[in-house]
């Protein structure tokens, strides 16, 4: 169960039965602020309150938000499509329905106009009204097939733009490699019609991607190729400036380092990031924060989740950080919540979603949560609710 501590401080400690939310400024020692070996921490920047939404959703990826608040949570390995509800607004999750089970890999879904559009496989289905039909959905339309076949490894992400039109990031099948399209790439899909458009190329792993709300361009965070070494190469925060651009993958990662097993095509031009990650911190999620919740100077900026490392010999990322943006430009980083309590990784988060009333909701891949990050301090007077891990 979740409970509310209150110290000086702010940490989350798991134990296996229970999970203790308390708060900090900075990220605190795990030995000096934790004695019994058996605990671990999360870590919230000040005035911030974190708690467990829903838990036990398997792999949970990428999220989707409902236009009545309904929370839709895709998977991986797990094969199944949730929804969440939370009836009363309390900040807790009263009602949960499996929307589709057995599929291959619907890691990424979308909402839009009352339907929800999940990939896997080749396709794209759609699930019409999908918010009047939770306890017994219709059976879901195919509006798109031509997507590569989920028998080489690819993630995948889709969300809708202000254009209407439904994105998605379809990754390398490799770790480095000269991949045939529409691998590689961000392509642009029409829902009535099937048409499509290739946005952006030359792209390893975007699972994350947004329009930033101030001039509505594209930003998305591409994952770095593995076997490199520790430190090399930097993950990517790019931006589309123009429609076809290609973002160097093979033949370049990051901004300068060259890739020795593909030689770059002579009359090929690259757009380099326009901020680099720390290597291996695998940015797998990435959101503007469009609420006004938080205090203002969150209001707009870009906010990232990064899965953690697996190719390094010491742990990097497995936290939310955000990207301080001006004049259109990242200009700082810094971490919002922390899941890493030394080597030890309490979470993995992978998606971010900027609710209406505020709040931001973080999946968790690694022990299928969903956590509700929210703004305490100042004039907010809301606190974690005491939930129990399983629904």
């Amino acid at each position: 169960m979740l409970y509310i501590k209150t110290n000086n401080y702010n940490c989350l400690k798991v134990f296996s039965a229970y999970i203790i939310l308390l708060t900090s400024v900075t990220l605190l020692p795990f030995h000096s602020a934790v004695a019994a070996s058996q605990s671990v921490m999360i870590t919230v920047s000040k005035g911030f309150g974190l708690s467990l939404y829903a838990s036990d959703l398997g792999d949970a990826k990428q999220i989707a938000m409902g236009s009545n608040g309904t929370l839709f949570v895709g998977s991986n390995k797990s094969g199944t499509i949730h929804a969440l509800v939370d009836s009363n607004q309390d900040g807790r999750v009263d009602k949960r329905y499996v929307i589709a089970k057995g599929l291959k890999s619907p890691e990424a879904i979308a909402f839009y106009n009352g339907d929800l559009f999940v990939a896997t496989e080749h396709r794209i289905m759609r699930f019409i009204d999908i918010e009047q039909r939770l306890r017994r959905p219709s059976r879901p339309k195919e509006i798109y097939s031509d997507l590569p076949g989920s028998d080489k490894k690819s993630t995948r992400s889709m969300n809708f733009g202000p254009d209407g039109r439904l994105y998605i990031s379809i990754g390398a099948p490799c770790n480095v490699c000269e991949a045939a399209t529409p691998y590689s790439s961000i392509i642009a899909i029409n829902v009535d019609t099937g048409a499509n458009e290739q946005i952006v190329s030359g792209v390893r792993d975007a699972t994350g991607f947004d329009w930033s709300p101030i001039d509505g361009k594209l930003w998305f965070a591409d994952q770095g190729r593995d076997w490199m070494g520790d430190n090399l190469p930097p993950d990517e925060i790019n931006r589309v400036d123009s429609i076809g651009s290609h973002y160097g993958f093979p033949y370049l990662h990051a901004t300068s380092v060259v890739e020795p097993a593909y030689e770059k095509p002579k009359n090929l031009k690259i757009t380099v990031p326009i901020y680099e990650l720390p290597a291996h911190v695998a940015p797998t999620g990435l959101a503007f924060y469009r609420g006004v919740q938080f205090p203002e100077m969150f209001h707009n900026q870009l906010f990232i989740a990064e899965n953690g490392s697996w190719n390094r010999s010491s742990k990097v990322g497995y936290q939310v950080v955000m990207l301080k943006i001006e004049n259109q430009q990242v200009v700082s980083r810094e971490t919002v919540v922390s899941f890493l309590d030394g080597e030890f990784p309490v979470a993995r988060p992978y998606a971010l979603l900027s609710a209406d009333d505020g709040v931001m909701y973080i999946s968790d891949d690694l022990k299928g949560n969903v956590y509700r990050l929210f703004f305490k301090g100042g004039d907010s007077t809301e606190e974690p609710q005491e939930l129990e891990e399983n629904e």
